[in-house]
């Protein structure tokens, strides 16, 4: 059978680098596959899934290349297959309509009592369970509800589904058999009796766990005792996520569902329902969580956590989806720079990590450089200009001089924001950073060394790079500073910044005039103050 994945986003706002990873590792296995990747949008939240909140995720999706190979199939317009589906389940006995509160009747999704017939059920042996005596014990068709003992004696809230408690027998204080599941389930299934125990004191019962292989995580399991029966439609008649969820998948045939480790304790549950609405239950995987420094989930407190955040600070598609591909998977080697067609060719669910994953905006950012360092001139210069723009200074730009800083300053750009650092080579003064000047022009022989360089630039043939360099070290022998030593106060004094491209080259490109203007202004200012 071919391989259809699907990429199943509530849109809601801006998308979360956590969901979109899970797109880009749906789309590397289906392309590497050859298999089909899907997108649903899950959109009945009304009042969140606004068509703007679906344009931008549209966009998201555009920018980073992820094409999908059929039209996107919208969760609302699958309505009727979801109440179908929970009439089916109602008419099959493996849910029921419950009303809490007057407020109208739910329909909940029966964990199945002859649970051993699905795959992946087994037998986890014999069971017992101490029962408080604060709180009676209720057995009805909604499964068992007590009070369990907490490790300090305490009462503490129980409870589960029916088919949990397989072969139960219900203990008083002296141990006696009071209540005997097997002799009551047929009237409780079909004719909703139900049973209250007061003098329950120990269930003893045959624990049947479900299991499945997860193509991350590997086995998984779950006891049933520990699993109640879930709301699938609501009283207001809106089905829930669970429902629509699997609804949804079994309508787009899909056989694999690539998602979020937060998502595990749900597919124990969808299982049933697959086989519930006899539907074969495609393979999962579990992706491993994107985590902060502190080990917990990234989010916005910890920095940019939106595409649209990078996107607006100048990350390229490209930087951003070789990253979150790299976030939790590893193609076995130690590269780290990949393109797209290297990523599809090596990926595979085998090499996807179990561990949190942890984001280092660090290591995103040099690898945007890397990016953008390999650019071709013409297309960095583009990209720059609405960064530019951006700015006060940046909008009407001599262009062969905005061409000549580009050429030099392209190789150390990180993120395009950082252009707004340009502005020292497009006015006449730049903004000084008030700071750095405090800790660079303070030293009496480094102001000594400024004051001469006026007169020796002035005196150059040549104002070029080499010349300028002769010219440094010439001050510097001449005050007696040590070789080099001038080079970040005198990028201070004339570019009013701490970093940047190398100094010779910068003051060459800066010009003469510019350079001698600058370094008599800061000269004048550090000795009024």
């Amino acid at each position: 059978m071919a391989v259809r994945v699907r990429f199943a986003p509530s849109p809601t706002g801006q998308v979360h680098i956590g969901n979109i990873r899970a797109a880009i590792f749906n789309w590397l296995f289906a392309r590497h596959q050859g298999g089909q990747f899907l997108l649903r949008i899950e959109d009945t939240d009304l009042e969140r899934s606004t068509p703007q909140a679906i344009t931008n995720l549209l966009e998201v999706l555009e920018w980073l290349k992820i094409d999908f190979d059929e039209a996107p199939l919208y969760q609302t317009s699958q309505l009727a297959q979801h109440h179908a589906a929970a009439e089916k389940l109602l008419r099959d006995g493996n849910a029921y309509r419950d009303s809490k509160g007057g407020e109208g009747e739910a329909i909940l999704f029966r964990i199945p009592w002859q649970a051993e017939k699905f795959p992946g059920v087994v037998s986890g042996g014999p069971a017992t369970m101490p029962i408080h005596p604060d709180t009676p014990l209720c057995i009805s068709g909604k499964g068992l509800d007590f009070a369990a003992v907490s490790p300090k004696g305490k009462a503490a809230p129980g409870g589960g589904c029916l088919a949990g408690f397989k072969d139960l027998q219900v203990l008083d204080e002296s141990g006696n058999c009071i209540f005997t599941l097997a002799e009551h389930i047929e009237e409780i299934l079909q004719n909703g009796a139900s049973f209250t125990l007061p003098a329950a004191r120990e269930l003893r019962f045959t624990r049947r766990v479900i299991t499945y292989q997860d193509l991350v995580k590997g086995l998984m399991s779950k006891p049933l005792d520990s699993m109640k029966d879930l709301v699938i439609v609501r009283s207001d008649s809106s089905p829930v996520f669970h429902l629509a969820n699997v609804v949804d998948d079994i309508t787009q045939k899909v056989t694999h569902i690539i998602r979020g480790d937060d998502h595990v304790e749900n597919t124990f549950r969808h299982i049933f329902l697959f086989g519930c609405l006899q539907a074969t239950v495609p393979q999962y995987a579990h992706l491993p969580m994107i985590v902060n420094n502190a080990g917990k989930p990234y989010s916005k407190r910890d920095g940019d956590a939106f595409v649209g955040d990078f996107r607006a600070k100048g990350f390229l598609p490209e930087t951003l989806f070789n990253y979150l591909s790299l976030l939790g998977w590893s193609p076995g080697d130690d590269r780290e720079k990949m393109s797209r067609e290297e990523l599809v060719a090596a990926f595979s669910l085998e090499r996807c990590l179990r561990a949190s994953a942890q984001m280092d905006i660090q290591k995103m950012t040099n690898l945007n450089g890397a990016y953008i360092a390999e650019m071709p001139l013409p297309d960095f210069l583009a990209a720059c200009r609405p960064f530019l723009a951006a700015t006060s200074w940046g909008k009407d730009l001599p262009e062969e001089l905005f061409r000549q800083v580009g050429t030099l300053m392209q190789s150390r750009v990180k993120r395009f924001v950082d252009v707004e650092q340009w502005e020292y080579f497009f006015v006449d003064l730049p903004s000084y950073d008030e700071k750095l000047c405090a800790k660079q022009l303070q030293d009496p022989q480094v102001l000594a060394a400024l004051a001469k360089l006026p007169e020796l630039f002035a005196a150059l043939p040549q104002f070029n790079a080499a010349a300028i360099e002769n010219a440094i070290h010439a001050c510097t022998e001449a005050v007696g500073l040590g070789q080099g030593k001038l080079n970040q106060p005198l990028r201070a004094a004339v570019t009013g910044i701490a970093i940047g491209a190398g100094i010779y080259e910068t003051l060459e490109l800066l010009g003469r005039d510019k350079t001698i203007r600058r370094l008599k202004h800061i000269l004048q200012r550090q000795t009024a103050s």
